[in-house]
Parts: C-alpha cells; structure tokens; sequence
C-alpha cells in the first residue's frame, strides 16, 4: 500500500535539507508520495526536478514569531490532514509541523532530531524551556530518529521521548563523490580560485553562531604556517560580519556562499575543520572523511561517532579556537599521520552512511516496524 508521506522543515538547505531530500528522493516512489512542505529553501528546484510534490508555506520561519507560528500552524493543520505520515525535521517544523499534524489526526508522526535546539552555551531559562517544549511535543510523536549516537543519547537522558520510540540512523553521503586525487585537488582549487602551492583550511557550514564561524577566523590567525588560506562554503546571516572580521584579522578566508557542489570542492582542502559550538551529526564532516580529507572538529554531540580522536582525526573542545589552530597545525607539521587518520576514516566509513540505508530506515519507521 502507497503511503502519503509529508516531509516538513523550515529551510529546505543546509545539512539537514539535503538529508531530508536525499531521503525523500530515495524512497520507493511505488510505494511512498511524498510532499515536501517548506517555508522556503535552495533545494526546492531539485526536490520538484527529481517528482516530489512541493508546498511553500512562506509562515514557517526560523525566528520565533508568534504571529506567523500561529498562522502555520493553522494552515499546515488544514494542508497535513491529507497524509498517512508526516515527517517532520529541525526545531520550528518540529514543533509547528508536529502540532498541526496531531490536530489534523495524522496517523504517525515522525520527527527527526538533526541536533537539538537547546545546547549549553544558551541561559539555562531558555535551555530548560526548550527541553520542556520537546518533552511535550515528544508526547505526540510517534518515533524519533536521531542523527547519530551522541544524539540518541541526550534525547534518552533528557527524557523526550521513551526509549522504544528513539532510534538512531546516520547521514548519508554519496560514496562515488570526487576524492582526492591530484586531478580531482587541481580541479577543486581551480573552481575556488586557489593556487596549487596554498595550504588549504577549509570548513562547511551556514555562517551561524552555531557554527561558529568566528573560531574559524581565530584559529587561521594563530597559525604560523606560511601561505595558509581559509575556505568557509557556505552562507548565512552572519555572512558580512565573519568577513569584516577576517579583513580586521588580516588572514586570507575565501567566502564562497551556497554552493550546490560542495563534494566538488572538497579535494581542494589540506585540511577540514569543524568549529562548531554544538551541532548533530554533521553531513559535512562525514562527507570530507568519505573525500580523504584529514579532519580537525569539536568535540560535540554525534561527531565522535565518525571522529575518534588519534585515529580518524583530532578533537578538540568547543570555544578554544587555539586549540583548533595547534590541531590542525599538528596535522600540517605531520602528513604521514595526518594521512593515515585520512585512510583510517575512509576504511571505517566503508559501506556505511549510505543512501539506502536511510530509505530502509524511513520506510521502517513510517510503517511502524
């Protein structure tokens, strides 16, 4: 039997975006219709090229605003009582896309936890209220799938849902993406403009607190390494702010904006970093091992899943842009051990965080099995 399937997120882009289309688009289309509902996003062009229904519902918004909350909430109410599923992804979708479907008297709900909304560098009033308003929304939901380990287990611990309706699943990458050969390292630095004698830091991301992307300018300045040019792929509201203060700071950072070929570019990287201050299980992390890239990243909630430190990369803490510099200084200083931390994480992730098992994983979970 066909399942009416509606996939809801606010922004259809960033790492969760792509995953929910990669997901949506990997699904037996004999078996599932699937809607994608979106407040907007640079992916709803491929989602309507690859045969999926799209609605914009221009109310479904980041910020909290509870006038346009309210008004989402009552038209997703309206719109979502046509589906068997509805799956929702992120924090505003989850919350908003979650209540209209239980007032719509949706058959399942299922909602994705990319990371949480709440972290430790937030007012503890604020944190509380978040992990309350999930617990309560957690009551509605019929399974959670948690992108990565490190996230199924605070959502155990914070008590959002029960544990038989917590699940884990992991991102998935596409395993025939450029490496890094020489090829695939000149043509990279071509697209960005690079020279072939750079020394190359890269980074992916939206330019968001999350990210932290004023870490990444600290860590460049520390690095004493000659030639040194940062890379942030990327845009975000903090575009015009990290780019004033990588002028200020006097380090060479190439701000390349959204980008749709992101595993293009990859190769051109000497080394990946990850500054983020809290995050999921970022596509982009696994997406640079799987490229053959050594990777410096935070230690943050499912990055340890890919990431052990001294073996397939380096960790190190969140906020401490100096220790990020000495990190990715280490791996510049050592090639040999930087590319056998490479080769160890392309081996480890062999077969894993495939596309497939994401559309088994899906269709598991709308089907209650």
């Amino acid at each position: 039997m066909s399942l009416r399937v509606a996939t809801v997120i606010t922004r259809l882009e960033g790492g969760a975006g792509v995953m929910a289309l990669r997901g949506a688009k990997a699904l037996d289309p004999d078996a599932h219709e699937v809607t994608v509902i979106a407040g907007s996003g640079r992916l709803l062009p491929e989602a309507e090229a690859a045969g999926l229904e799209t609605v914009v519902e221009p109310a479904l918004r980041t910020p909290i605003s509870p006038v346009h909350d309210l008004l989402a909430l009552h038209r997703l109410t309206g719109l979502l009582r046509r589906f068997d599923v509805v799956h929702t992804h992120c924090s505003k979708a989850g919350a908003v896309g979650r209540a209209a479907a239980h007032r719509a008297g949706v058959g399942r709900v299922v909602h994705t936890f990319h990371g949480f909304g709440f972290h430790r560098f937030q007012p503890a009033y604020r944190r509380r209220t978040y992990i309350e308003v999930e617990r309560r929304l957690g009551r509605i939901t019929d399974l959670a799938l948690c992108v990565g380990t490190g996230v199924s287990v605070e959502a155990l611990q914070r008590g959002l849902l029960p544990p038989e309706r917590i699940r884990t699943i992991g991102v998935a990458v596409d395993h025939a993406a450029p490496t890094c050969t020489d090829d695939n390292r000149h043509r990279a630095r071509e697209l960005l403009g690079l020279e072939p004698e750079d020394v190359v830091i890269g980074a992916v991301g939206r330019l968001t607190y999350q990210k932290a992307p004023e870490h990444f300018v600290a860590a460049l300045v520390e690095l004493r390494h000659r030639g040194v040019v940062g890379v942030w792929i990327g845009g975000g509201e903090e575009a015009e702010e990290v780019r004033t203060l990588a002028v200020d700071a006097g380090v060479d950072v190439v701000f390349t904006g959204e980008r749709d070929d992101v595993a293009d570019l990859l190769p051109a990287f000497d080394v990946f970093t990850l500054p983020s201050r809290y995050e999921g299980l970022p596509l982009a992390v696994v997406e640079a091992m799987v490229c053959g890239v050594p990777v410096v990243a935070t230690a943050v909630n499912a990055v340890s899943d890919v990431v052990a430190p001294g073996e397939t990369g380096l960790l190190v803490p969140p906020h401490r842009p100096d220790l990020l510099a000495a990190a990715v200084a280490h791996l510049l200083d050592n090639p040999v051990e930087a590319a056998r931390m490479a080769g160890a994480a392309r081996a480890r992730l062999e077969g894993r965080h495939e596309i497939g098992a994401l559309a088994t994983a899906l269709d598991r979970a709308y089907r209650a099995e």
